[in-house]
């Protein structure tokens, strides 16, 4: 058996997997390929080109935060990079290696992390790494595209002819809460005029209720563009929540916010205006807030969303966010295991695929990378246990029955309740957490 393990490895050693891309997602999926004896050429455009948000030569480059997230165990964040850990993250390794202090979160030096991570990618004699733009995906062999939501213009047309055009270039995402935290004693299930079959929860508002909530939301602060994302005219296609309610007070009443054919069961009556929930995934464990596409700060979502009374104690998976940010239509191309479902030699990994964020980058790249080596090794694909974040993420790109598709990041709203009922948020995270790390160990155990 050991014999014909060695042989299938030789074997495998002689193939080489094309990488674009020498982001957070590239690297992982570089260094998973060259863990199982695979060569990689890595393609990165910089020096030779800059895309607008970058200024660094060195791979891994930060363009945003420093930070990483939540550090504990019991959170989203914690849990993804722990799992990470599991699987050799070489970011997560240069992370702790490269910490400073920020309270409980794992942050870096921005620039010695980057350094550390390009070199380890360097000094690794599998990987050749190719210092110039790629302007069309290869067609033939294993392929990895981690461009990273700024992709060239070049790349990204290509990008879009082989995915059907099912490339969008500007989130537009309304917030999502958990299901959990919705208070349905304030709520009620219903859609307008009696017609379909209860798809919506229902978050009604008198008078008095709405006047405060408007008066909040027109002056709640937002976020400042970037000059390339003011370039991209990022609201052609939609408008904020907080633009369309500064054109006067009723607008959003008349519109997302419109309680036509809806009756409180409460009152009897038609409320004054309606806030609208919709499954975010079939298990029904999330909901979006209809029509709530924003480009407020994540703080004031948080205040302004939660005078809503329904929304009171809402635990939001994800803010809503409006900017320029390159992603497929991922559950009408990718599979779970992060390749195409019409050619499965290629795969992809980063922010193109709909995660959110850079450990969740780095981490479709650890899957992206382990599945393009087991395709070359004749094996079937690995699917992380849906309990896990990775196995979670990984069912969130693949999941049809997501009507509009928007990216999101870790989340505990994205894996199952666990059985037992734990009343204290953080003793319930903790639980779910313990159980994620054991599944995660027991399955990578058989994996290999």
């Amino acid at each position: 058996m050991r014999q014909k393990e060695k042989r299938k490895r030789q074997k495998t050693m002689n193939k080489t997997v094309t990488v674009i891309g020498g982001g957070f997602a590239g690297v992982e999926a570089a260094k998973q390929l060259t863990k199982r004896g695979i060569k990689v050429r890595l393609y990165e455009m910089k020096p030779v080109k800059f895309s607008p948000a970058h200024k660094s030569e060195n791979l891994c480059e930060l363009v945003c935060s420093n930070s990483f997230k939540a550090a504990r165990l019991d959170s989203a964040a914690g849990l993804l990079k722990a799992e990470m850990e599991l699987l050799g993250s070489v970011c997560v390794e240069q992370a702790k290696k490269h910490s400073v202090p920020a309270g409980g979160a794992l942050a870096v030096n921005r620039d010695d992390f980057s350094l550390a991570v390009t070199k380890e990618i360097e000094n690794d004699p599998l990987i050749e790494i190719i210092r110039e733009e790629v302007t069309e995906i290869p067609r033939e062999g294993v392929v990895i595209v981690a461009a990273g939501p700024l992709a060239s213009d070049a790349l990204s047309e290509d990008i879009s002819s082989l995915c059907g055009k099912a490339l969008s270039f500007f989130d537009a995402a309304a917030p999502i809460v958990t299901a959990e935290s919705i208070d349905m004693s304030k709520a009620f299930v219903q859609d307008r005029y009696g017609k379909g079959s209860d798809d919506y929860i229902n978050c009604p508002m008198n008078k008095e209720e709405y006047e405060n909530f408007y008066r909040e939301l027109i002056n709640a602060e937002v976020v400042t563009l970037h000059d390339f994302e003011k370039k991209k005219g990022i609201y052609e296609g939609c408008m904020p929540i907080e633009i369309m309610a500064s054109r006067g007070e009723n607008t959003i009443r008349f519109g997302p916010m419109k309680p036509v054919g809806l009756v409180n069961p409460a009152t009897g009556h038609r409320p004054w205006a309606v806030l609208q929930l919709r499954k975010e995934n079939k298990e029904g464990t999330m909901y979006n807030l209809v029509g709530f596409q924003t480009n407020l700060k994540f703080p004031e979502q948080k205040r302004v969303f939660s005078m809503i009374p329904a929304l009171h104690s809402a635990d939001f998976v994800r803010y809503g966010v409006m900017h320029r940010n390159s992603f497929l239509n991922s559950p009408k191309v990718l599979t779970s295991a992060f390749n195409m479902q019409e050619n499965p030699n290629i795969f992809f990994a980063g922010q193109m695929t709909g995660v959110e964020g850079y450990m969740e980058s780095a981490a479709s790249g650890i899957i992206a990378g382990i599945n393009a080596a087991r395709l070359l090794e004749g094996k079937d694909a690995v699917l992380f246990p849906e309990t896990t974040m990775l196995g979670a993420l990984s069912r969130y790109i693949a999941d049809e029955s997501i009507k509009d598709f928007q990216p999101m990041g870790a989340a505990i709203g994205l894996l199952p309740p666990i059985e037992e009922k734990i009343r204290d948020k953080r003793l319930r995270y903790a639980a779910v957490a313990d159980r994620a790390m054991d599944d995660m160990k027991n399955y990578i155990s058989g994996m290999l």
